[in-house]
């Protein structure tokens, strides 16, 4: 069975964005917030998104630019929710790459029915999601994790075998390093649209790994628990 398509939904007014959240996860959606430009910017990091719901009218960085800066650093499909005299913002978005627009105020089912269409167009599965890249090298503290090879190795030069699992956690980590990691957020990064397979093995993987490259996985210098939040990569990483 498919996971839920991920929605990341923009706006700043509360008595907006809860109620319909809320409606949206009823309807079949995993919803993730954001109150304002700058939180988006954090969630569409730190999350696998699959398509963005976005208020053109915020305070600060307003909708259209966060619109402009999706379609620059992505394919993620986004939906406008613009005010009904704001046929320039309309237009603009659209000429900007956004996928369709509803004004406001809208009715929630028509707002379900746009984004199925639209994540029908795009193939389900959502635009080009947050995932860790494939290519590069990662170097941390002595170790250097090799994402096209996907392998690891130690300070001494020395091969050490990762599962599909641990290589995937691990590549997570090195591209998001001294970042605090929710479990929520390493299955999106690590598995994507098959995270809900994984979703009991994220500890499991993390004791895995500590035992390969922790000198004392008892008490990790590298992969540390932060407790209420999740893990984090306490270490530079420099790509090679």
């Amino acid at each position: 069975m498919d996971e839920k398509p991920h929605i990341l939904l923009v706006d700043d007014e509360r008595s907006i964005r809860e109620p319909l959240a809320t409606y949206l996860n009823r309807n079949g959606f995993r919803v993730t917030q954001a109150g304002d430009a700058a939180q988006a910017r954090e969630r569409l990091h730190g999350y696998a998104i699959d398509l963005v719901i976005l208020d053109v009218m915020m305070p600060g960085e307003d909708g259209l630019s966060l619109c402009r800066h999706i379609r620059e650093t992505s394919e993620l499909p986004v939906i406008l929710l613009t005010a009904m005299a704001e046929e320039t913002d309309r237009i603009v978005g659209l000429e900007m790459g956004a996928d369709d627009y509803v004004v406001k105020p809208f009715s929630p089912r028509e707002l379900v029915a746009r984004i199925k269409v639209v994540l029908r167009r795009i193939g389900r599965g959502g635009g080009t999601k947050l995932r860790a890249p494939e290519t590069g090298n990662y170097a941390f503290a002595g170790w250097v994790l090799k994402a096209g090879e996907r392998g690891l190795v130690d300070p001494d030069g020395v091969q050490v075998p990762l599962s599909t699992g641990e290589f995937n956690l691990m590549l997570a980590f090195a591209t998001h390093p001294h970042q605090v990691l929710s479990r929520d957020q390493l299955l999106d990064l690590a598995y994507g649209r098959e995270a809900h397979a994984f979703d009991r093995a994220i500890d499991n993987h993390i004791s895995r790994l500590r035992r390969k490259i922790e000198a004392d996985p008892k008490t990790p210098g590298l992969i540390k628990t932060v407790w209420g939040g999740g893990y984090t990569l306490a270490a530079d990483v420099t790509r090679l």
